[in-house]
């Protein structure tokens, strides 16, 4: 249980007790520093610790936002300092010199939690103060000045400023105008229950499972059930996060599976649309596989160009400056969020279009939305690119390296590729990329031309690895390589011509994409890529590619079948159990609390 120190005298008829019990927290009383730094010494070390002055008066959600926030080792608001276990030792520092100075009468008794917590910072450590907008915390100094606050207090309803603040600030319009209006009572009442974000993030996922059965049937009854539960399974996508903005539930590992869960349930949903068209007669796995590879290389440019310039030190492109005057004009700005076809607003269409029309069409409409939604947001970022004076990182050129998924054959070349010509990585990455696939699409099955376009393809794929990635266009070196590979395997399954080599295919491409998402979100939780030795031992990007377009050149359809399948549950086995591994360790990142990419 946490511990709350409250220091100072107590004032009658103040609630600060029985608020801060409410909050979960065990409260001691201590009249000066010295006698709270011999309470925070009882307190157990893995325990949060809170130090609270006495004459404190607010809002009960202001002191759950400045003391129970998970995220941060250390939080602050006036009157109030809390620390998790990892800032215990300069909480402990700061206590020291607060006592031994009040020993020698040099420091006023007064505001000692304020105190501590500019000590905290001046320490290098970072305080985390919570943005409280209408809410009151305040440490009145005396009581007509107390008085006035409490009147502070009464006037606003911090019920209903936590429930608008358990709501995404910056969503889409479906989401906004259609889920949270009510979805956010739903994360209260499963607050009151005792529900976590963690279960709520768990049966949205079965939901949307069931959804995939339901259209896994084939008939309209399925596919109108289905649609059904894939809205309400957004439904609960949103109540999830909303429950832990809510109740300060915040989780790496929730981070991870709200994230992961997301793409489970969309493409999950993908192959029960392709299973229901095959039992009326349709074949569209190449559909589905294609929907999946042109979302999947949109997160991939969302992730990418976000890396590349999350720090970078100028940003003086005209197109952006064009994008924050719009931005003022509010009805460009939902306009602007929809056709890029989020997250809502893309499940909103795909729920709809399979309970009313077939699978086939259901796949061609998202297809056409996600295309221009791609080109519409790729042609943005390239012409601010393109017109924007900026120096990246060390950091960002890191980042895009690891996305890239260079592997052992890549890294081996870049020692004889030291003389090539200096051209672009993203023009080498898009012509090599052209030519695998392009061999892939025209050549028969069976034919070896696949096998010399991935040789071209591994041959330059080096260029990720020879120099820093800091030019202007080197975030689009991943997503080139991300769409080589998925659509090279794509072209390969289509010319094969066999049942069940393109659900082969699907499943490695998912597994594939898999290990893919999980880079980007170490890398943005500050943890780095995954471990060496699981990129070298599903071959990187250009391995993989390779051994592809050799199995198809050797084997038969069926046995081609058989070895995407097989090579499909290996590479899901490897990424799957280190991923799991790591994020349930204590070494994974620190929790983020951020959006749909769309």
């Amino acid at each position: 249980m946490p511990t709350a120190i409250l220091t100072g005298q107590p004032v009658p008829g103040s609630s600060l007790e029985g608020d801060l019990r409410s909050l979960g927290f065990d409260v001691r009383h201590a009249s000066d520093a010295g006698e709270t730094e011999t309470l925070l010494a009882a307190v157990p070390a893995g325990e949060r610790v809170a130090v609270v002055d006495a004459r404190f008066v607010g809002h009960v959600h202001a002191l759950r936002l400045g003391l129970t926030d998970p995220r941060f080792p250390a939080s602050a608001l006036p009157g109030a300092v809390s620390v998790q276990p990892e800032a215990r030792r300069a909480l402990t520092r700061a206590l020291t010199r607060e006592s031994v100075a009040a020993s020698s009468g040099a420091a006023a008794p007064e505001d000692l939690a304020g105190r501590l917590g500019e000590a905290l910072e001046a320490d290098d450590l970072t305080v985390y103060r919570p943005e409280l907008g209408t809410l009151v915390a305040s440490v009145p100094a005396d009581p007509q000045e107390r008085n006035g606050v409490r009147q502070a207090v009464l006037a606003v309803d911090d019920e209903a400023v936590r429930l608008r603040s358990a709501v995404k600030a910056r969503d889409g319009f479906f989401t906004t105008y259609c889920i949270s209006p009510y979805s956010r009572y739903i994360a209260r009442w499963c607050a009151r229950r005792g529900l976590t974000p963690n279960q709520v993030t768990t049966a949205s996922l079965i939901t949307a499972l069931i959804a995939a059965g339901c259209a896994a049937t084939g008939t309209r009854a399925g596919f109108v059930a289905a649609g059904l539960l894939l809205l309400f399974s957004f439904v609960l996508d949103c109540t999830d996060g909303q429950l832990a903005r809510y109740s300060l539930q915040y989780s790496t590992l929730g981070a991870w599976l709200d994230a992961t869960f997301d793409r489970a349930k969309e493409y999950a949903y993908y192959a029960g649309l392709a299973l229901g068209a095959a039992r009326g007669g349709d074949d569209v796995w190449a559909l589905a596989l294609g929907a999946m590879i042109l979302q999947t290389c949109r997160h991939v440019v969302d992730f990418s160009f976000n890396e590349a310039n999350h720090d970078a030190t100028a940003n003086t492109s005209p197109t952006a400056a064009l994008s924050d005057k719009l931005d003022s004009v509010g009805w460009t700005v939902w306009v602007r969020r929809m056709i890029v076809l989020p997250i809502g607003e893309r499940w909103a269409m795909i729920a709809v279009l399979t309970a009313l029309t077939t699978p086939r069409i259901t796949f061609y409409a998202l297809l056409a939305g996600c295309a221009f939604a791609a080109t519409y947001t790729t042609a943005g970022r390239v012409l601010r690119s393109l017109t924007r004076k900026a120096s990246r990182t060390d950091r960002a050129a890191g980042a895009l390296v690891d996305l890239t998924d260079s592997g052992p054959l890549a890294e081996s070349l870049t020692r004889f590729a030291g003389r090539l010509p200096r051209v672009a990585p993203a023009v080498v990455a898009f012509v090599a990329g052209a030519v695998v696939v392009t061999c892939a699409a025209l050549a028969p099955y069976g034919g070896w031309l696949p096998v010399l376009g991935a040789a071209v393809y591994v041959l330059l794929s080096p260029a990720a690895l020879l120099r820093p990635l800091k030019g202007a266009l080197d975030w689009l070196v991943p997503p080139f390589y991300r769409a080589a590979e998925y659509l090279t395997v794509l072209a390969l399954a289509v010319n094969a011509g066999m049942n069940g080599v393109l659900p082969a295919a699907f499943g490695l491409v998912a597994a594939v994409a898999y290990h893919h998402y999980d880079t980007v979100y170490r890398i943005r939780g500050n943890a780095g890529a995954p471990p060496h030795w699981l990129v070298r031992a599903i071959g990187g990007h250009e391995g993989r590619t390779l051994l592809v377009t050799v199995l198809a050149a050797l084997l038969t359809a069926a046995q081609f079948k058989v070895a995407l399948t097989a090579l499909a549950v290996a590479v899901a086995l490897l990424v799957l159990v280190e991923s799991i591994r790591f994020w349930v360790s204590s070494g994974a990142p620190a929790v983020h609390d951020e959006g749909e990419p769309a």
